[in-house]
């Protein structure tokens, strides 16, 4: 599932959608979740190294390299997801991670928000805003609408891949085993 879930969130980066309104730290928070180890780090980095690579070989307007300290943050901001995702799940009496539903919008909403602070720190050092408290004010102010977007489509596409994989959990669960007899037979 991970890995379908990794190419969806690279081909949602190239469909018409609000600006940061895409799935790339919802995947963050679902591989926080799910994937164990440092390899939960890799699914939401790689997810946007090949959206960013694919958009700088065929100039897509807003993915691909730019300033390099602000890729630097924007990268941080996605790797930050992953360590909110861990911290957003629970373990079942098999020892298997799930969600955790009563910390779910906190930790979309801790995502979301560690993500702008960080994501623009990176927009404030470049060359648009002048580096001290006002520049700073400026550049976070000038990024709201961009915050309510990133609030909106961390809680659509989190959702959507939480929902599925606890749906898809609890179905396997409850199909019924046949049981098998005495004999070796399947009791129906």
């Amino acid at each position: 599932m991970i890995y379908l879930l990794t190419l969806i969130a690279v081909a949602s980066r190239f469909l018409p959608h609000p600006p940061n309104f895409a799935c790339i730290g919802a995947l963050g928070l679902f591989a926080g979740c799910y994937v164990a180890g440092r390899r939960a780090y890799l699914v939401p980095l790689l997810a946007l190294a090949a959206s960013d690579i694919l958009g700088q070989m065929f100039a897509v307007s807003g993915l691909g390299f730019y300033r390099p300290e602000q890729m630097l943050f924007v990268y941080l901001g996605m790797a930050a997801s992953v360590a909110i995702g861990r911290l957003g799940r629970r373990f079942n009496s098999a020892e298997q991670p799930s969600v955790s539903w009563q910390r779910f919008p906190l930790t979309v909403l801790a995502a979301s928000t560690v993500f702008f602070v960080v994501s623009n720190v990176g927009v404030w050092l470049g060359p648009w805003y002048a580096t001290n408290l006002s520049g700073l004010l400026s550049c976070f102010t000038a990024a709201i609408p961009f915050y309510g977007y990133t609030i909106a489509g961390d809680f659509f596409f989190a959702g959507a891949m939480f929902g599925a994989m606890e749906l898809a959990r609890s179905g396997a669960a409850a199909t019924p085993k046949p049981a098998i007899g005495m004999t070796g037979t399947i009791v129906r």
